[in-house]
């Protein structure tokens, strides 16, 4: 989905700010409105230091970066790149108690030092020591400033802000920079008020030196709004995982579109971005995201001869399981044993168990404690296996790591990449072998095609916001509810509001709020006697454990201001009186058009836009499943094709690594295929038989596959018996089907019976049918329609 900020924007959805001054703000204590710093109004949508201009990073760096471009591209050497290079190794030592830079690491740190630098992309392999590229340059600005004689005060140092997406990992690297006495904070929302005090005053007075945040946080304008004011400024932003910006990678996020605004409201001094798996197109977007030019990316080899890419094809898991056994018994040592679902997890672990293997499965569905006890087990352990989803393993630093198995087939090559690289970082040979398996395609085409809405949910979506009336320029909506009203999934729904907000400029996320509170007393609170305490003892509820607050009634009731009871709330549970568990998340949308609602007309052009996007989108996940397929039963080198893919060559632009199945044996890894049968009227009928909806495609197709969705879940048909009955069949076809699309004999067969198009057509109009929106598969739709 193109959500490049004015990418297809047109007059009358949506309008860009031209807000060229950067203003600082401070908001009111009464309204919470943001105010400029002469108290005027900050323009609708816009925050401190912000527009939704695309633009350069610093404003006053526009004319020397521009200029920059035409510079040849040998790195130059100035007083200050020289002095930066010898300040990053002194770190180095010190810190890190490392002796010398890898890779292109040196190189990266000097540019984002040097005060002639610019910006970094740096894409460097999984343990490639991404983390110090932003790590040593934090410890360093201050070094750097006492040697120009610049910001000689210690509050005056600024910070690093560093963007990622996983909270366990966050926390595990504070924990490591906090042990070698490197003073660093994680801004979430496990933080208690004390610990949130204490993060917020070491910033104030410079002793912080790196901060952690999730990419949701900055949707949060109090966060927002106190980084563009942080004193001494964000000297570097890192982005973490940064292939997630590109929309059309392996593992976009929504949120992450946010992060260029974001560097350029709080006026980052530097920014630099890391990945594993970029592709030269991703590395590409990710470069002109935050205008960095490409001087400023840093790539390293992804070959690792010491990884042996193997593969083996079976027709089912029966035959498979003797030769992984077999496999580890040969192999032994630390082993990774990735599968696709929670279940399979565990049940190959119990498996494994059986046999005498030491086994434990990990997946994101266990409790965070026994996640860590596995973990920690696995670390000290030099022949353990775990059985596990691509929870697993972000962030393990294990050298040994002996066997890393894909016992489900790979959903991408940039997945496939990240994982085996977890293997060998001691340099020892190691293995990594696919099983592919013609059972568990079906699986993985379902994952694929689960994102993907039918075109009337993404129009009931957008009709629904649109009923939606602003409160002092602000909708509040409630994204559960819609993704269950309308069967749309929560990353889908959080695609389609990105692209609202940054391709069409309706409105700009603030920060959200929750609407439901509950809380289990540890001490009585009858002792606080403040008008938000009466107020919201007057409206609990109290239950058998838990006593819940309604915290909107409450305010309505009092006139006291919400904000005010949510935090009596937090005060009480800071104080140890109560455990609180707030929920029912609702999402705060600030308008930034002249008009809304939008005219009517706008809703079926904007349904069109997005809706034809996230068709594009499945075709290349379902894209990304043929390119693995390919790899693995091609008949050429699997090192090489990886890649290639990557945009690399193997050493000496080899053609073969020598070590993988298909140098070994020239014998292609043999094709396997689920066979799809042919149409089965009696399924099909059943499965119309099990519900009384049939107004959506979609969501037939998704109970004949066995593809679970919010809707289908709420019928509670997952477990019903026609729930993946007809997944050996086409998914297209069922879905063509259903739209009416019948043809010869079947849709004879269909008329006879009198049963009804699910879209309510008769045979014969006109084929709407969602896979004609799209060139990708219209030649194959219309061989069936």
């Amino acid at each position: 989905m193109s959500l490049d900020p004015g990418a297809g924007a047109k007059p009358g959805v949506g309008k860009k700010e031209n807000v060229p001054k950067v203003i600082k703000a401070e908001r009111t204590p009464k309204s919470g409105a943001l105010l400029g710093e002469k108290g005027q109004k900050l323009p609708k949508g816009v925050l401190p230091g912000g527009t939704h201009e695309v633009g350069k990073i610093n404003d006053r760096k526009r004319k020397h970066e521009d200029e920059e471009v035409t510079v040849a591209k040998k790195p130059r050497t100035t007083s200050t790149s020289s002095r930066a290079i010898e300040v990053a190794n002194k770190v180095l030592k010190e810190h890190f108690g490392m002796s010398s830079f890898r890779l292109k690491q040196e190189q990266a740190i000097t540019r984002l030092l040097d005060s002639n630098g610019g910006s970094a992309v740096v894409v460097f392999p999984t343990g490639g020591g991404k983390s110090l590229c932003y790590q040593v340059p934090a410890l360093c600005f201050k070094e750097m400033d006492r040697l120009a004689g610049v910001r000689q005060q210690h509050a005056e140092s600024g910070i690093t802000l560093v963007v990622s997406p996983l909270i366990a990992l966050m926390k595990d690297q504070v924990d490591a920079l906090q042990r070698r006495n490197i003073s660093a904070a994680v801004m979430d929302s496990t933080k208690t008020k004390e610990e949130y005090l204490q993060t917020v005053e070491a910033m104030r007075n410079g002793t912080l030196d790196i901060l952690y945040c999730a990419p949701e946080r900055l949707n949060n304008e109090g966060f927002v709004a106190s980084m563009a004011n942080v004193k001494g400024g964000v000297r570097l932003l890192a982005v973490d995982e940064a292939h997630c910006i590109s929309e059309w990678g392996h593992s976009f996020r929504p949120d992450y579109l946010k992060i260029a605004r974001f560097a350029r409201e709080i006026e980052a001094e530097k920014v630099i971005c890391l990945t594993a798996t970029a592709t030269p197109a991703v590395a590409k977007d990710v470069c002109r995201a935050f205008d960095i030019d490409e001087d400023g990316l840093f790539r390293t080899a992804t070959y690792r001869p010491n990884l042996k890419l193997k593969a083996r094809s079976y027709q089912t898991k029966k035959e498979s399981w003797p030769q992984l056994e077999a496999f580890l018994r040969k192999y032994p040592g630390s082993t990774i044993i990735y599968v696709t679902t929670h279940k399979q997890a565990e049940d190959l672990a119990e498996q494994l168990r059986k046999r005498k293997f030491k086994a434990d499965h990990f997946h994101a569905g266990m409790p965070t404690e026994e996640k860590m006890r596995i973990q920690d087990k696995f670390m000290a352990s030099k022949d353990h296996i775990i059985c596990a989803t691509i929870a697993f393993g972000m962030g393990i630093d294990k050298a040994d790591i002996r066997n890393v198995v894909h016992y489900d087939i790979p959903r991408s090559l940039e997945g496939y990449s990240q994982e085996i690289g977890r293997a060998g970082r001691d340099g020892l040979d190691s293995q990594c072998v696919v099983f592919l398996c013609a059972e568990d395609l079906h699986l993985r085409e379902s994952f694929a095609r689960g994102d993907l809405p039918s075109r009337k949910s993404v129009f009931g979506f957008i009709q629904s916001l649109f009923s939606h009336k602003a409160n002092d320029g602000v909708i509040e909506v409630n994204s559960n509810a819609l993704s269950k009203d309308f069967d749309i999934k929560p990353n889908t729904t959080g695609t389609l509001f990105a692209a609202l907000e940054l391709r069409f400029h309706l409105f700009r996320a603030t920060t959200p709020k929750y609407t439901k509170y509950q809380y289990k007393a540890l001490k009585s609170t009858n002792h606080d006697q403040t008008p938000a305490a009466r107020a919201l003892r007057a409206q609990a509820r109290a239950a058998k454990v838990w006593t819940y607050v309604d915290v909107d009634a409450a305010a309505v009731q009092s006139r006291i201001d919400r904000a005010v009871l949510v935090t009596k709330l937090n005060e009480w549970q800071d104080n140890r009186h109560i455990e609180l568990q707030p929920g029912g998340v609702m999402n705060v949308f600030r308008i930034v058009v002249d008009k809304w609602p939008p005219p009517p007309s706008e809703a079926e052009r904007l349904t069109d836009a997005l809706y034809k996007d996230l068709v594009l989108r499945e075709q290349q996940e379902l894209g990304r499943m043929e390119q693995v397929m390919n790899l693995i039963t091609g008949k050429a080198c699997f090192a090489r094709v990886l890649a290639s893919h990557f945009g690399d060559t193997l050493p000496d632009d080899a053609q073969e690594c020598g070590s993988c199945t298909w140098c070994q044996t020239h014998d292609a890894v043999k094709s396997v295929a689920r066979p799809k049968r042919a149409w089965d009227p009696k399924a099909f009928m059943a499965v119309l038989a099990a519900t009384t909806d049939r107004d959506d495609a979609r969501y037939l197709a998704r109970i004949a596959f066995g593809i679970k969705s919010p809707r289908v879940t709420a019928a509670k048909l997952g477990n019903h018996p026609v729930f993946g009955s007809m997944g050996d069949h086409d998914f297209m076809v069922a879905e063509c089907l259903n739209h009416g699309s019948l043809v010869g004999s079947q849709a004879a067969h269909f008329a006879s019976r009198s049963v009804p198009s699910l879209m309510g057509r008769a045979r014969g109009q006109a084929n709407a049918c969602s896979h004609t929106e799209t060139t990708v598969e219209k030649k194959r739709c219309r061989q069936i329609c």
